[in-house]
């Protein structure tokens, strides 16, 4: 290559960068630059990654937690061969394709391949079984990256060749990073235009994001479109009256979603409503609204009224099902419901006190009439002796120890003498009246 062919070369280059979308520029190279996921990078992903001693793996997160980015990195640090496939564009011909590449790359550059498919739940048995040998012994190091939790989405045979790396949603603090080091950067980002930038902005930006780097991005670059300065009221124009609700000098994101939770708790259907309301003005995402809801039929209202869980879940179903705005109508049901319920939350004290006795105190095995008498060998260990089935005594029921020895006086369920759990008490009382009484 002769000087000019350099000059066009690097020219070709800095041309690609100017028309590439700011999230795509902004891209992170290496490690060091790598914003958030910091139980991740620091630990001993790091370490293998620097070593370039690589296993196969799976990135599970949330859109724009870094997944792409991670596998990117990863294959410059170690020098691989770096190839990508999004499953839902791709077949076993792609993946034939690529796994012949990467022998060639093994025996005449001595370089490993990664592949990196991009939202892996989307293939199938058939094409994920054509990966398994590959894997296997190590002519392909996989990244997959997925949305959805691997463990129901992707085959058990590939499970057990891969490691498993939960990506977190990104902190508000973490976006907020991303978007000053973008304003600041005079390569990639906006340093060079000398861009100003409201401080109240670059948080409405974070919270509006909701943990995804590419969201807050792609707004930031809408902003700064024909802007030397981004202020709320042009932070508005694009996104509507939704950036006056992500305001955090005013009722931000936690301070609403508090006083949404609260009120149900507290049966103000109205307050729930109108803070209902408010997030769905704001913009919130209907997902996240409806997991607190479902959340709070469990944790609030209990077995006082277990239809409440039932409405709340159908309603969550229901809201991802037919989307906005008709998805505003089962949500305001399952909150006036829960809001109009008697309360208990004996649930989720007793959960939280049998989770810390299990991690703090040795608990002791699981009685022997008690233990599973269906493997092979159960018989030699006495396994399920002296077990007493219930149904086979009158009520359906028959009073023997079913804690461990060493739990024996454990007492968790407190159940609240109101409405149906009421009856789950009367029926207690009389299985057991030494423990409730």
């Amino acid at each position: 290559m002769n000087l000019f062919d350099s000059i066009v070369d690097e020219n070709n280059k800095n041309s690609q960068r100017e028309f590439q979308p700011l999230a795509e520029r902004m891209r992170p190279r290496n490690l060091d630059e790598f914003i958030g996921q910091q139980n991740v990078i620091k630990g001993s992903l790091r370490r293998m990654i620097e070593a370039g001693n690589m296993p196969s793996m799976i990135f599970y997160g949330l859109p724009g937690t870094g997944k792409t980015t991670l596998a990117k990195i990863i294959a410059n640090t170690t020098k691989s061969h770096f190839k990508s496939l999004n499953a839902a564009l791709s077949g076993i011909a792609d993946i034939r394709n690529i796994i012949k590449e990467a022998e060639n790359q093994r025996k005449f550059y001595q370089k490993q391949t990664i592949l990196f498919i991009d939202e892996i739940h989307r293939f199938n048995k058939s094409q994920q079984d054509v990966l398994l040998p590959y894997v296997e012994d190590g002519r392909l190091i996989l990244i997959g990256a997925t949305t959805e939790n691997p463990f129901f989405e992707v085959n058990p045979a590939l499970l057990s060749r891969v490691k498993i790396v939960k990506l977190n949603r990104l902190t508000n603090a973490d976006i907020v990073h991303i978007i000053e080091k973008a304003i600041k950067d005079e390569e990639r980002g906006f340093g060079k235009n000398n861009l100003k930038v409201e401080d109240k902005v670059i948080d409405i930006i974070a919270d509006f994001a909701n943990g995804d780097a590419r969201t807050a991005l792609n707004i930031l670059e809408q902003a700064a479109l024909n802007n030397d300065k981004i202020t709320v009221d042009v932070l508005s124009e694009i996104l509507g009256s939704r950036a006056q609700h992500y305001d955090k000098n005013g009722n931000n994101h936690f301070d609403v979603i508090s006083a949404f939770i609260k009120s149900m708790r507290g049966s103000d259907p109205d307050a729930a409503i109108f803070y209902l309301a408010k997030m769905l003005v704001g913009g919130e995402d209907i997902n996240y609204i409806a997991r607190r809801i479902v959340i709070c039929a469990a944790e609030d209202v209990g077995n006082a009224d277990p239809m409440a869980l039932i409405l709340a879940n159908a309603a969550a179903q229901a809201a991802q099902f037919v989307g906005l705005p008709e998805a505003r109508i089962p949500l305001a049901q399952a909150v006036i419901y829960i809001a109009g319920c008697k309360k208990s939350n004996a649930a989720y004290l007793a959960i939280d006190a049998a989770i810390e006795d299990v991690k703090s105190k040795d608990c002791g095995e699981v009685p022997i009439h008690l233990r599973d008498t269906s493997y092979k060998g159960a018989k030699y260990f006495h396994n399920g002796e002296g077990y007493m089935y219930p149904h086979d005594y009158e009520n359906h029921f028959v009073e023997q120890q079913y804690l461990p020895d060493k739990m024996i006086k454990a007492h968790y369920y407190e159940p609240v003498n109101v409405d149906k759990e009421a009856h789950i008490n009367e029926y207690l009382k009389a299985c057991w009246p030494k423990r409730f009484s």
